[in-house]
């Protein structure tokens, strides 16, 4: 009997998938508990504009992305930290303030788990980052770390 399983079962499948069980399986278990809906016409139907929608949903946040990686291509942030002597920084610059500077200079709001920094920003000069966008969508941008004037 074909199914679509409303929940994840281990060893039969996962939730919105169609699968083939034996008839006393899904009629025992799987549809008195509600883990699973008989795979008629219409369930069928609904199951295929569920992932029509997931997926033109999963098209618009690439092609977001996608536009926001342009505006930030080649950028350049500026941010102003505490420094010593030397240009060393007391502490680092964190993905928190990238992105905060990035919203307020660029006016581009972006989530801080995005900026891939290899390593930590101790020293002031110019840094390139990498931001990762999306799957597949990253981008360079450049950021600043100038000494806070006090």
């Amino acid at each position: 009997m074909k199914v679509i399983l409303k929940a994840d079962l281990k060893g039969t499948g996962s939730a919105g998938e169609l699968v083939n069980v034996s008839d006393g399986y899904a009629k025992n278990y799987l549809l008195p508990r509600g883990i699973a809906v008989e795979a008629t016409a219409q369930a069928l139907g609904e199951l295929r504009n569920r992932e029509a929608a997931k997926q033109h949903r999963l098209d618009e946040d690439k092609n977001k992305a996608r536009e926001t990686a342009i505006k930030l291509k080649g950028a350049v942030v500026h941010v102003s930290a505490r420094a010593g002597q030397g240009g060393r920084l007391f502490g680092s610059v964190t993905t928190k303030e990238i992105a905060s500077a990035i919203e307020s200079q660029l006016g581009i709001e972006l989530d801080r788990r995005k900026i891939v920094l290899d390593e930590d920003i101790k020293s002031c000069g110019s840094k390139e980052i990498e931001i990762r966008l999306y799957a597949g969508v990253t981008v360079k941008l450049t950021v600043d770390v100038a000494p806070e004037q006090v």
